[in-house]
């Protein structure tokens, strides 16, 4: 017996959810919302606990990993600890035949155990949040309408909706990924070869519409499409309020950076209006230019930044629940997924009232 049940026309599965952080917490609660059976896994739950719908597993998952079937069945595992924590539950997990779903962000990317996948009988879709994510998504569409890409820009941050703070930011995921992005060199595409810059570097004044100007700088956000979708010159940029990443540079060359400091001043605050904004701009070898712009200023489901994240990721999950073999094995990008499905994740997400303006995607 297939382990997928059918009821009023929705395939109702069973789902395990590793973290349930701020982003972690909100898949876990769509997906139950949608019906599904969800198991969630962390040490501190306290965001999904006596939520109907989902069975709540507090400890360490990294030690009970690969026993997380005694617990039920097993129709997809969604990943969504941070960082290395995160990589190296992927790389757990590629030993066995799940489908698994993969919000993590580490340096290690799981495209390295794409042979261990095959070998095992896993498959996993990676990367699958706003950026990389849809950001990814909206270049592999563009690269399929226009061609090979003169330059492919992402501007992407989520931020306080006024420069709130001494930091002017709070984190609307893990600080410490945070920390990390603006640590790890950025690789970029420049004369369609792939080199690594200082992060923090190439700042400048972007504008945000309503929001104004803010400034961006480059990170290590390309990931994946740096390799996927030809470029002669492409970059992902951090948006922020000014002023913020000048006191992280000063603090840091000074060296009173305190990283456990900086976990507790960036702490969210759900009680502080906030917003996030994004947008992707693809150019041809010709001129031609496509551009999205999303935005999100949250909703009573949750902030901007889990609803912005978490819808692509919930949405991923849906449309591989719909069509098991919509990947084989191995381990794949999000910019891998066909139009249809990258339609549909923005038809959901404009129905949340998420703003995606720019070329409808067919």
């Amino acid at each position: 017996m297939s382990q997928e049940l059918y009821r009023v026309g929705i395939i109702m599965a069973v789902i395990h959810c590793l973290g349930t952080g701020l982003v972690g917490a909100w898949v876990a609660k769509r997906l139950a919302l949608l019906g599904h059976e969800v198991h969630a896994y962390d040490i501190q739950p306290h965001r999904v606990m006596d939520f109907e719908g989902i069975t709540v597993h507090q400890g360490d998952i990294l030690e009970n990993l690969m026993s997380i079937s005694r617990n039920g069945l097993v129709d997809m595992v969604v990943n969504m600890l941070p960082g290395d924590i995160g990589h190296m539950a992927t790389t757990n997990l590629a030993e066995s035949r799940y489908r698994i779903v993969d919000l993590s962000f580490s340096k290690h990317t799981p495209d390295r155990d794409n042979q261990k996948a095959k070998d095992y009988g896993a498959r996993i879709l990676w990367d699958v949040g706003i950026a990389p994510g849809l950001s990814n998504m909206l270049l592999a569409y563009a690269d399929r309408k226009l061609g090979p890409l003169e330059k492919a820009e992402v501007w992407v941050g989520g931020n306080p909706t006024g420069p709130y703070g001494e930091w002017k930011y709070m984190a609307p995921f893990s600080p410490i990924d945070v920390i990390a992005e603006y640590t790890r060199p950025a690789r970029v595409i420049r004369q369609g070869e792939e080199i690594t810059l200082p992060a923090l570097t190439q700042r400048h004044m972007v504008d945000t519409g309503e929001h104004g100007e803010m400034e961006a700088f480059l990170t290590d956000g390309l990931r994946s499409v740096l390799k996927s979708i030809p470029a002669f010159e492409m970059s992902e940029f951090t948006v922020r309020w000014p002023g913020h990443i000048q006191k992280f540079i000063d603090e840091r060359d000074s060296g009173d950076l305190n990283e456990d400091e900086l976990i507790f001043e960036w702490n969210y605050d759900h009680k502080i209006p906030e917003f996030t904004w994004m947008k992707v701009r693809a150019e041809s070898r010709d001129g031609e230019i496509l551009e999205w712009e999303v935005e999100d200023h949250g909703g009573d489901d949750g902030h901007s930044m889990a609803r912005t994240t978490g819808m692509v990721t919930a949405c991923s999950v849906e449309a591989w629940l719909e069509d098991p073999n919509m990947l084989p094995l191995g381990v794949h990008a999000p910019e891998t997924l066909g139009s249809d499905v990258i339609a549909k994740i923005i038809k959901t997400m404009k129905s949340n009232n998420i703003r995606i303006d720019g070329p409808e995607i067919a």
